[in-house]
């Protein structure tokens, strides 16, 4: 079950499932520690007439959606059969660890009746059971769950008086579902303390009037100590929930709306889409400057691992989406983050954690007993590339300067030495898509895209002996991507190569990312005939057999695949992809039809919520994999921004884009 909603200020984020679940908290890292872990629930329930439901039962009708101009959800709950209905607004607010809910509960019944809303939690503190304690706090009249320095402080009230019911329990533990049974009578126990794998519940009740509505405001307050966690929970009363929420959502909208954008010929859905796009990537960005690939814990029941992880490449692409879109500070932060995570020798590892350390990884080190870097190097030439762009952007000298002997030489350096001396290519490293090793087109693509930046920002700053030798490696590296990569016999650049002694390798396979590397990084003019060549000779191969639209990754793609008779799942980063070459040769306003065909495709297959996956099943459309990605959200954004560009350079609208 992907998240249909991400909420997040850069220390707390709360992720929220299709029945208006809290089913992941990271506090206070995005992404690192993640207190629910998905396969734990923060239950919400109704009980009327004698009889509880969470909404977990199929009986309620819920759509999930987020506020267009607001990093909150808008979420609307109908059980007919109960008549009640349930209206939320959920928001982390942006100055302090808060998460808080308002939920609206009306009484749907021409009858008089006495409703009671239950909120249940179950929480994996620190992602590891045991030791844990949840216990009633009377100094607050407050739920707290807490281990170690990680404390939650739960409380609610409903028409300003504070909740009236609580209890904690053991969950999951011999025979113990958790505490929200305990609900099913209409009455908690009270049960004042519980350690070990605790839960806990509250309830807020009310006497509703036939057709009347009463509002509960709930909150969960994120602290290192108890004496923390109470003096927030003071701050949220005195200033009130009602006014966080309206304070929350007035900052979000002023975020997203900072530039006054213009959407030419862009439907509103199409806007709305690009600005939720916007806030998801943001709320992916830790505090400490890592960009977060995704929050959804979900992909554990299929894998051995999440997507919580800082991926240079995917932290890099949306931190350079979010630098286009005029939030140049996020693209500093992540940044400052791969300065200081970089190896000594220049190069970026696999992934990483938002705190700064090593993530996981399935490369190794030794390889037919010989000893080899795991790395992937188009990770390492990404970030680069990323800072000539926000050089262009921000002309901040200062920065550059501060980064240019720590990162730009350090990488430039490596990616110098780290050539294989027969063909002037890079020497081997695994693919983008993480799976083979070799000399992969895009990789190559994206060290000469990095080798020419660093030769740009190395002129900027007057070191006129690294221009030279940056941008004679630049040239050697192009030419032999035309030489070695290039087939001209299929009309597309191949896969990879790996030399095995004197004998280059070819791996012919078809990979959308390979014309997109050598467009994207400019081996070759955006109108050059191999490019069409090979752009043409991708669509047409990569988009077989996949009714529901979009591009494959490459053929052979076995990944969450579930048919036979298509190229493969279509992702939203690689349709996106054609769209940005589409883009760069437009040259009237009908040039642009199929561009904005490709963003109405992407809006039709996002979640109400707007959230975007990883890819999609081709022949139902319906979301595959992780959700959201960040990668996918920012992939829309640039397109987008590199649609409103080129139309300003064709004089076709004016004052479109107004960070450019």
């Amino acid at each position: 079950m992907s998240r249909s909603i991400v909420l997040s200020n850069g220390e707390l984020a709360v992720a929220i499932d299709d029945r208006a679940q809290v089913r992941d908290i990271y506090y206070p890292h995005v992404g690192l520690e993640d207190h629910v872990r998905g396969h734990y629930i923060h239950r919400v329930g109704i009980w009327v007439d004698n009889q509880l439901t969470w909404l977990s039962d199929p009986e309620w009708q819920i759509q999930v959606r987020c506020a267009d101009e607001s990093l909150s959800s808008a979420i609307s709950a109908t059980h007919a059969r109960h008549q009640v209905e349930l209206t939320f607004t959920d928001i982390v607010y942006n100055e302090k660890s808060v998460f808080l809910r308002r939920i609206v509960i009306k009484n749907a019944s021409d009858r008089e009746r006495d409703i009671k809303l239950y909120m249940a939690h179950q929480f994996e503190i620190y992602k590891a059971h045991g030791g844990d304690t949840a216990y009633y706090d009377p100094q607050t009249h407050s739920i707290i769950h807490y281990k170690g320095r990680r404390v939650f402080l739960i409380s609610g009230e409903i028409q300003g008086e504070p909740f009236q019911d609580y209890g904690t329990g053991l969950a999951n533990f011999h025979g113990h579902e958790g505490s929200h049974k305990d609900a099913e009578d209409g009455q908690l126990s009270k049960n004042p303390i519980e350690h070990g794998p605790a839960d806990s519940v509250l309830g807020l009740y009310a006497r509703y009037a036939g057709g009347e509505s009463h509002t509960a405001h709930y909150w969960i307050a994120a602290a290192q100590t108890i004496p923390d966690a109470h003096e927030l929970d003071g701050y949220i009363r005195r200033k009130t929930p009602a006014h966080l929420l309206e304070s929350a959502s007035d900052y979000w909208r002023a975020w997203v709306n900072a530039y006054g954008w213009s959407f030419h010929r862009l439907s509103p859905e199409q806007i709305a889409l690009f600005k939720k796009s916007l806030m998801y990537v943001r709320a992916h960005v830790d505090i400490d400057g890592g960009v977060v690939a995704s929050i959804d814990s979900d992909i554990l029941n299929y894998g051995l691992d999440t997507y919580s992880y800082v991926w240079p490449r995917d932290a890099a692409y949306s931190a350079l989406a979010l630098d286009y879109a005029g939030d140049s500070n996020s693209a500093k932060r992540f940044l400052e983050f791969s300065k200081q995570v970089l190896f000594k020798d220049g190069y970026l590892m696999h992934k990483y954690l938002p705190d700064h350390s090593l993530g996981s990884s399935w490369h190794p080190w030794v390889r037919n007993g010989r000893s080899e870097l795991p790395i992937q190097e188009d990770e390492t030439a990404i970030v680069l590339y990323l800072l000539n762009a926000h050089y262009a952007h921000t002309h901040d000298v200062e920065f550059l300067e501060s980064m240019y002997a720590p990162l730009v030489e350090k990488m430039a350096d490596f990616m110098l030495m780290y050539r294989d001396p027969q063909t002037k290519l890079p020497l081997q490293s695994y693919d983008l898509w993480e799976e083979k090793r070799g000399a992969s087109t895009y990789t190559c693509a994206s060290v000469y895209g990095a080798l020419t930046a660093a030769a740009d920002l190395s002129r900027i700053l007057g070191k006129r002996d690294k221009e030279e030798k940056y941008r004679a490696a630049a040239l050697e590296i192009r030419d032999a991507i035309l030489k070695h990569l290039w087939d001209d016999t299929e009309g597309y650049f191949v896969k990879l190569v790996d030399r095995e002694g004197d004998v280059v390798k070819k791996d012919k396979t078809l990979d959308a990312s390979s014309a997109y590397g050598v467009f994207l990084f400019n081996v070759l003019p955006k109108d050059d005939p191999r490019l069409a060549k090979a752009f043409e000779t991708t669509v047409r191969r990569l988009s077989y057999g996949i009714p529901s639209g979009g591009i494959a990754r490459y053929e052979g793609d076995n990944y969450y695949r579930n048919d036979r008779e298509s190229a493969g799942n279509p992702w939203f980063v690689t349709t996106l992809w054609y769209a940005e070459y589409l883009i760069a040769n437009a040259r009237t306003e009908h040039d642009f039809d199929h561009v904005r065909d490709i963003f109405a495709w992407v809006v039709k297959h996002a979640l109400p919520s707007g959230v975007l996956s990883e890819q999609l099943n081709p022949q139902t459309g319906e979301q595959v994999s992780v959700a959201p990605l960040t990668w996918s959200h920012s992939a829309y954004v640039t397109a987008v921004i590199k649609y409103l560009r080129k139309l300003e350079e064709l004089g076709i609208a004016q004052s479109l884009n107004p960070t450019s």
